[in-house]
């Protein structure tokens, strides 16, 4: 459930639920199929939890959603075809890249000043990159994806954190699906995961809707920091 509230109101799900898996004794492969399997509960739950910030915005979801969804299939299938430990130095730097952007984000120029055909262009690259990487593993990927929304789409942080669990959740499909397929799935873990996840994202977007823009933005930038040191620790 917290794994749920965190990802839905600041993008940290994998903070939560990729430890928890550890703690009951998945190895780090396992964990990772697992956890990418179970937390696809989230995207329904933060559907029925944000309506009144999604309404209005079916057909820009259903655009990117493919983006999301392309980006997350190649990303799963690196994984599966060659389980590199490259991104483990990578993430740390691109998380806590995307945690700086966030806190400056307030002083950047919104990216819909620019053309519509470049702005668009922008947005694809980076949602294809990051739905790349949340494929692949995932942490982190939601901090990424809010900031570059409220860049470049919507600078309200509570819609633009809408927005980015749809599109976040939307990657993470096509890789619970080749990773299911696997054989490898801890499906004992996986059921509880993806339970305590959907009641979690359900709650989520209500919390983020009463806290203050200030606090959340606050709150998401602390949980960026500390998933920050945590893979850089895994990573050394």
């Amino acid at each position: 459930m917290l794994a749920g509230i965190s990802g839905t109101t600041g993008g940290i799900t994998t903070l939560v639920s990729y430890p928890a898996l550890l703690i009951v004794g998945l190895s780090p492969l396992a964990a990772t199929l697992t956890n990418t399997v179970a937390i696809v509960t989230a995207l329904p739950g933060a559907l029925l939890g944000s309506r009144p910030e999604l309404a209005g915005t079916a057909s820009w979801l259903k655009r990117w959603a493919i983006v999301a969804v392309l980006g997350g299939a190649a990303g799963g299938a690196l994984l599966l075809a060659t389980p590199s430990t490259t991104f483990k130095w990578i993430v740390p730097v691109l998380v806590l890249a995307g945690v700086v952007a966030l806190v400056l984000e307030p002083r950047i120029k919104r990216g819909g000043e620019q053309s519509p055909s470049r702005h668009r262009l922008q947005l694809g690259g980076w949602l294809l990159v990051i739905s790349f990487y949340g494929g692949y593993f995932g942490a982190g990927s939601g901090v990424m994806a809010l900031t570059v929304i409220l860049i470049l789409v919507d600078r309200r942080l509570v819609y633009a954190n809408a927005l980015k669990n749809v599109l976040t959740y939307a990657a993470v499909i096509p890789a619970a699906i080749l990773f299911a397929a696997t054989g490898r799935v801890h499906w004992a873990a996986a059921w509880p995961l993806a339970l305590g996840v959907l009641i979690g994202a359900r709650l989520g977007p209500s919390l983020a809707r009463t806290l203050p823009s200030a606090i959340l933005r606050a709150a998401i930038a602390a949980c960026g920091l500390a998933l920050t040191v945590v893979l850089a620790i895994q990573a050394f």
